[in-house]
């Protein structure tokens, strides 16, 4: 596959052209959701592939069970729903009956963090990186864009373990412009480490990525590293980051409590370096309800609030 026509694409449409291809190869690959097939991205293959599409209807749990099963009888389960029912509504059924046998399930949720704006706290999913990442055996995954999204996926594809993947509902801030490998368990350098670097994951990256731009306009450089991999954390990058900021600063679309920042808090501790970290991300507390572009607006994780986060942690 030419994974450049993937550039722009978000998340969730990236990964419904890349599964669509990885399907068309391996019959043994079947799609599982519970009444969003379209929403995820299941719509072509449905059409072309009935036989293997299974829609469980608001049946999360069942829905999670079964794709056990599939994964025992030697199938390759792909799930698809929303994030916040995934990892919420059926954390039992993937902790026991999916993770504790280390069964190869793809757990690939869309509508993360807070993307589904309006719908309000009901369905914003800003716990589930904490949840699955403190799940035995399981991987954690959350693309920044079309491109990496697709690589991941592919990336994914052959890993002998479950894995959690977290896509957006919106189309995020573009990072890669060409393609580049990801390997698993590693992150990227966008921009080089500097006095204060910033370590994202998914749309905040491209919006900590114009924001980057938009410093460095003024002569001030700031480093970044996008994280697709939270479990396990490129441990080593982030001790090269120690080597050279004085700060850290994490930005994800999740909570600060046990995210990306806490991952990255930990390492820090583990390694007696005196950086600072500053986790940015979601207050604890139940999120508000409006669109996505005021509620990251209202929140600081747009581009314009994370300028203003770094430009006041220069005149500390």
């Amino acid at each position: 596959m030419n994974f450049e026509t993937l550039i722009g694409k978000s998340s969730r449409d990236a990964y419904g052209e890349v599964f669509f291809e990885l399907a068309n190869k391996d019959e043994k690959i079947v799609a599982l959701t519970a009444d969003v097939g379209p929403s995820v991205r299941f719509g072509k293959f449905e059409q072309e592939f009935p036989d293997r599409f299974f829609d469980f209807g608001i049946a999360e749990q069942n829905l999670m069970g079964a794709a056990a099963g599939f994964s025992r009888e030697g199938k390759i389960p792909f799930v698809s729903v929303y994030a916040i029912f995934a990892a919420l509504r059926s954390i039992e059924q993937i902790r026991t009956d999916i993770a504790y046998p280390n069964l190869p399930v793809r757990i690939c949720v869309s509508h993360s963090g807070i993307s589904l704006g309006e719908a309000g706290p009901t369905h914003h999913s800003i716990e589930d990186v904490a949840v699955m990442r403190s799940i035995p055996n399981m991987t954690v995954v959350v693309p920044s864009d079309g491109l990496s999204t697709g690589k991941l996926v592919d990336t994914i594809h052959g890993h002998p373990g479950p894995v959690y993947m977290r896509m957006s509902r919106v189309n995020e801030p573009t990072v890669y412009f060409k393609e580049k490998e990801f390997a698993y368990g590693k992150g990227h350098i966008i921009r080089e480490p500097e006095e204060i670097t910033l370590i994202t994951c998914g749309a905040s990256t491209g919006h900590a990525l114009n924001a980057v731009k938009e410093l460095s306009k003024d002569g001030i450089n700031i480093g970044l590293v996008d994280m697709p991999f939270i479990k396990p954390i490129d441990r080593e990058l982030i001790e090269d980051v120690l080597r050279s900021s004085k700060i850290i600063m994490t930005i994800e679309e999740h909570t600060v409590l046990g995210g990306l920042g806490s991952a990255v808090a930990e390492i820090v501790a583990e390694s007696g370096s005196d950086t600072r970290v500053v986790r940015t991300g979601i207050p604890d507390e139940f999120t508000k309800a409006g669109p996505y572009e005021d509620l990251i607006r209202f929140y600081g994780i747009d581009s314009a609030g994370i300028t203003k986060k770094i430009r006041s942690l220069m005149s500390v």
